[in-house]
């Protein structure tokens, strides 16, 4: 038999058995796996290359009368119904008995796990054929978020009857880590914005499943209940903030009036000092806002890390004064952050040892300027030179001396 020579071709070869599978759930874990071999090498935009090429298979199989052919057309129909000519997609004259199945699933349970810090969460959405004789079993699907990363970081599809009673087990056997129950309009919103995020990736994470099982979950997130009204409001789940979220301007406030501030001796200082802890206190806050659900509590050692060793050195110039106060104002907000999110006694414990470990680190690459940015090497320069970079007068003045000088 010679190669196939297109890519749907190679679809209707790998598939030429699909009638012979017993339920709808094998149909659309087998349909899912091959148009997860599109969505691995698309360049970007990836949905869209999915929805693209369903719209191709299905235009060019129109014709096509094998029972295999037309099944395949249904499962693909089924699991992306926003493809142009979807909707007109028929069964063929002898279709299997789980046809009627594909899709037809209710969901049965919403739920988050994952870390107190809220890193990474995974959602546990349940589903349940119409018809599990011919549809197949109740399945879970999950989707593992990384909240540092922005993105989906992993999929898996399987029992629902050995997935939830093994996650809740371990979450039970680990304080550090939690099992909720999660609105499913919540689950819905989250796993939604994640990947869209992650469906515009030039390169997919290494290694799991993610794009094997990326189609069957859009499917799936089809089934869940949307928020009416507007957004979903955020769970309060897994690594989830407990305390009310007011603006960076009041949190800073509650924090400065706090024991954790008093503590870290932030309290009563001198003008100057005054002067660095504010300006140390807006990158703690600003360093938040650049996460895709920003969170100013949402502290863990891997986020310290990213903070003192990485952001911090490219986004901000601090002289010798703020570097010193930096780690000060650092180790009360991460304790403030602790108390606010009701973290297990060695959750903020492990955070606050994440600070100290790190602090002689950071105040090297402070010193050497390894990790600046061209734009921060730029404004320490200006500062060392005396000219401060938010005076626009002073600042063209140096840029004329400075092109008198290379002329």
């Amino acid at each position: 038999m010679r190669p196939p020579r297109t890519p749907v071709e190679a679809v209707l070869h790998a598939a030429r058995d699909v009638t012979r599978l017993d339920q709808a759930f094998d149909a659309e874990m087998l349909g899912g796996a091959l148009l997860g071999s599109v969505y691995a090498i698309a360049p970007g935009a990836r949905a869209a290359a999915v929805r693209d090429f369903v719209e191709t298979f299905l235009t060019r199989t129109a014709r096509r009368r094998t029972p295999a052919a037309a099944a395949v057309r249904q499962v693909f129909a089924a699991l992306v119904p926003d493809a142009p000519g979807a909707a007109r997609v028929r069964a063929g004259t002898q279709p299997p008995a789980w046809a009627g199945q594909l899709g037809r699933v209710r969901l049965t349970g919403s739920h988050g796990y994952g870390d107190v810090y809220g890193d990474q969460t995974s959602y546990v959405a349940t589903f349940r054929y119409e018809d599990p004789a011919v549809g197949g079993p109740e399945h879970a699907v999950v989707a593992l978020v990384d909240h540092n990363l922005g993105i989906v970081k992993d999929i898996h599809v399987g029992p629902a009857e050995r997935i939830v009673p093994r996650l809740r087990e371990l979450c039970a056997a680990d304080e550090l880590t939690a099992f909720v129950d999660v609105p499913a309009a919540v689950l819905h919103a989250r796993v939604d914005r994640y990947l869209a995020v992650t469906d515009e990736l030039s390169e997919l994470p290494g290694e799991g499943s993610l794009a094997t099982d990326r189609v069957l979950l859009g499917a799936r997130l089809r089934a869940i209940p949307v928020a009416a009204g507007g957004p979903a409001p955020e769970p309060r789940a897994a690594g989830g903030s407990t305390a009310p979220q007011g603006s960076g301007s009041a949190l800073a406030a509650q924090f400065l009036e706090s024991a954790e501030a008093a503590a870290a001796g932030l309290t009563g200082l001198e003008e100057s000092d005054r002067l660095c802890l504010d300006f140390t206190l807006g990158l703690v806050l600003d360093h938040a806002e650049t996460f895709e659900e920003p969170d100013p509590l949402r502290w863990s050692p891997a986020v310290v890390g990213f903070f003192l060793l990485d952001w911090v050195h490219r986004r901000a110039v601090l002289d010798d004064a703020d570097a010193a106060m930096l780690p000060r104002v650092l180790r009360g907000w991460v304790a403030f952050a602790a108390r606010h999110r009701g973290q297990p006694p060695v959750a903020a414990a492990a955070v606050q040892a994440a600070v100290d470990e790190l602090t002689e680190e950071f105040r090297r690459l402070h010193a050497s300027g390894d990790r600046r940015s061209e734009a921060a090497r730029a404004v320490a320069l200006l500062m060392a030179e005396g000219v401060d970079p938010s005076d626009p007068v002073a600042l063209g003045a140096w840029l004329r001396v400075n092109a008198e000088r290379s002329s």
